[in-house]
This record gives structure tokens, C-alpha cells and sequence, in this order.
């Protein structure tokens, strides 16, 4: 029988980025590379050779005329030095753009403030957090952004569940939004979901008998759903929400799994143009659409090998355990949805354990529920699915 493909969006770029022209694009760069080492020996002459002036003045002639070996630019250690810096500087910059965004807030309903912590890796994160003035807070809400945006994005959303009672908080994982690392490069998934727990505990601590949720988007919503099989986790949650998870990736070829890693292994931080699919719709909001992608902080470039197999790693780790969740959960998805596959959120509504799981499709919606034009139908239903269990 012939597997059809889980999701389209998803799967295309993965299968792009995985794909016979990546691999000739690849060898062509592994050659580079091996033809750069082998640089330092051209030349060498043996010591116990004995070669005449005469014979050495030839031998430079001829080798004025021999074989010219080429080196990438970005190949050089000097240069690899310099792009480690440039990234530092440009998460440093996009730190201090959301630093600044947080401050520029103005509400009289609400105060925004910000918050830096340090991993045991060694990274910053920068996480938010939205607090109702007027409003008794009766719940929390761990926002988690999808791949490429950061948790700004969803202020008004945020302002929503504020006036509802809920206290909200948005973390950036690594890689996005204020939190160090290359923009939009996923070393580990896995270090998101310890990111998130570490960030779930001070949420806790700092909010002492409050029923706590998790929200997530698109990956985000992977990234929580893979918190949530921590048993610790799942006594910490009252419940999560996701819109648009990424819950699988079905390559349209076996080798796609098997060639990911290793090509992950060797070049982690390459990127394919041709799995940049540039103009694919995730909103029918025009003035959305150019929100999104005139936002500093949102990625749009090609998706880098080591993201692309992080993204297979986990959504193959949750179809593996799609029955061991047991937290109670609303699930979200637009039915015409091209990044992520509406049947993938139903077949977890179907298989999950939970006694207490909702499922809502809205017809012709695409990936960005909450910047749809129904957006205000979407967070109507998320809070009334909150309301329902505070």
C-alpha cells in the first residue's frame, strides 16, 4: 500500500532539504572540504630528496601550470570564526529589538515586562509574561511560538486571556525570538523541552495554587506535547492547547529517515535553498501575512539540515507515543492547513488516552489560526474551553 504523506508544507521541505539535489549539493561541499586539508601538504618535498637548482626551477615552472585548488570562503577557520561572532551579534540585536518591543507596550489593561535566564548550556532565554491589572487572575497560560516567530507575536492573544482572568507567559526557545542562538537553527528539540520545564517550575513557583496551562503552536505544540509524557509534567497541568501541531512528518521515501541523520551529523547548519518554499500561505489575512514577514524577529530563510531532522526526531518520538497521553487536551486545526496535517491532530484526538480531549476543525482555515481572519472565533473557543476547567 502506498503511505500518504502526513503533512504537506512540512514534509515538502524535508523532503527537499533531503533530497538527491541536497545530497549533490552536499558531496560537492564534503569534496571542498577534503581538498581544503590536503592543502597543507602541496609542496612538501621529501628531505631525502636530492633535486638540482636546474630541477627545482622545472619543477617550479611546471607547477606554476598545475591544478589551482579552490576553497569556499566560508570553509576558512578565520571565516567560521568571524560568522560565530556575527551570530552572537545578531542574537544580541534581536534581544534587544524584543527587550524593546516589551517596553513600547502601553496598556492600561495590562503590564508586559520581560525576564532573562541562563540554561545549563550556557544560553539566555528571554521570556514575557502578560498580567491582567484589573482582572483577578483565576489561571496561567505557558505559551509556546511556532518554528520561526517568537512569542511577541501573540501579544494580542496574550490580552485576550488577560482579560479573561489568565495570567499568560511566553518563552522564546533557542534560536528564537530574544534567546541566544542562531536564528531559527534547532540543535536538539530536546533542549526546548528541558527549556520548557525549567520555565514551567519558576512559572509555578512565582504562582503558587494556580491552575496552570500550556499553550503551542505549529512546533511549539510538539515541544509541549513531548513535555507533557514527563509524568511531572503532567501533575504540573491542568491541561494544554494546541493550534496547528506539528504531530507528524511522513517522508514521501524511506531514505529520507535514513539519510537525515547523517547528513544532520555532517553539516548541521547547512542550508537548501530549495526547501525555502517562499509565498506559501499560512494566513488569508493580507495585512497579516505582511506583519509576519516584515517582523525582524521572524525567520525566513531556508530551513537548515539539523532543524529539518529535529523536526522528523520528534514528530517520529510522538507517533511512537501517541497512546501514552493521558493530560487533558484542545487540539485546533484549519482544514486546509499546508505546513501542518489536520488528519495528524486527528488521528492524536482518536489515539490519545486522555478521557478529557477536544478536537475543533475550521473548514478552509490555513496554519496561522490566530491571525486568520477568524481569529476572534479561535481564542473565543480557547477561552471557553479554559473557562470550562478553572
Amino acid at each position: 500500500m502506498a503511505v500518504e504523506p502526513l503533512t504537506s508544507g512540512a514534509s515538502d521541505r524535508i523532503n527537499a532539504l533531503f533530497s538527491l539535489r541536497a545530497l549533490r549539493s552536499l558531496l560537492l561541499l564534503l569534496n571542498a572540504v577534503v581538498l581544503f586539508l590536503l592543502v597543507p601538504f602541496r609542496g612538501k618535498a621529501n628531505s631525502g630528496d636530492n633535486v638540482g637548482k636546474d630541477e627545482k626551477q622545472e619543477s617550479g615552472r611546471k607547477g606554476s601550470a598545475s591544478t589551482v585548488i579552490r576553497v569556499p570562503w566560508a570553509l576558512l577557520p578565520w571565516r567560521n570564526a568571524t560568522m560565530a561572532v556575527d551570530h552572537e551579534v545578531a542574537a544580541a540585536v534581536r534581544r534587544s529589538q524584543a527587550i524593546r518591543r516589551v517596553f513600547q507596550d502601553d496598556d492600561d489593561d495590562t503590564v508586559r515586562e520581560f525576564c532573562l535566564f541562563s540554561t545549563a548550556r550556557g544560553d539566555t532565554l528571554f521570556t514575557q509574561s502578560w498580567t491582567p491589572i484589573s482582572v483577578q487572575v483565576r489561571g496561567l497560560v505557558v505559551l509556546l511560538h511556532g518554528l520561526n516567530e517568537h512569542s511577541g507575536r501573540y501579544t494580542s492573544f496574550a490580552k485576550r486571556l488577560n482579560a479573561n482572568g489568565f495570567k499568560v507567559y511566553g518563552m522564546d526557545w533557542v534560536g528564537h525570538g530574544g534567546t541566544d542562538g542562531i536564528h531559527a537553527y534547532v540543535h536538539s528539540l530536546d533542549d526546548a523541552v528541558v527549556d520548557l520545564k525549567i520555565f514551567l517550575d519558576k512559572v509555578l513557583a512565582e504562582n503558587p495554587g494556580l491552575p496552570c496551562f500550556c499553550f503551542g503552536h505549529s512546533t511549539g505544540g510538539a515541544i509541549v506535547l513531548k513535555a507533557v509524557l514527563d509524568p511531572k509534567v503532567e501533575a504540573q497541568v491542568a491541561g494544554i492547547i494546541m493550534t496547528s501541531p506539528a504531530v507528524a512528518i511522513q517522508p514521501t521515501h524511506p531514505i529520507v529517515m535514513a539519510l537525515a541523520p547523517v547528513i544532520s551529523f555532517l553539516v548541521p547548519r547547512y542550508q537548501i535553498t530549495v526547501a525555502n518554499k517562499k509565498g506559501r500561505p499560512v494566513s488569508r489575512d493580507p495585512q497579516a501575512l505582511v506583519e509576519k514577514y516584515s517582523d525582524p524577529l521572524v525567520y525566513t530563510g531556508p530551513l537548515r539540515v539539523r532543524t529539518g531532522c529535529e523536526l522528523l526526531r520528534i514528530t517520529s518520538y510522538l507517533q511512537q507515543n501517541l497512546r501514552k497521553f493521558t493530560v487533558p487536551f484542545f487540539v485546533l486545526h484549519g482544514t486546509d492547513d499546508t505546513e501542518t496535517d489536520p488528519q495528524a491532530s486527528e488521528k492524536l484526538y482518536k489515539e490519545a488516552a486522555s478521557t478529557d480531549k477536544t478536537i475543533r476543525l475550521f473548514q478552509g482555515l490555513l496554519h496561522d489560526l490566530l491571525f486568520e481572519l477568524e481569529r476572534e472565533a479561535v481564542t473565543d473557543g480557547i477561552i471557553e474551553w479554559l473557562n470550562c476547567r478553572v
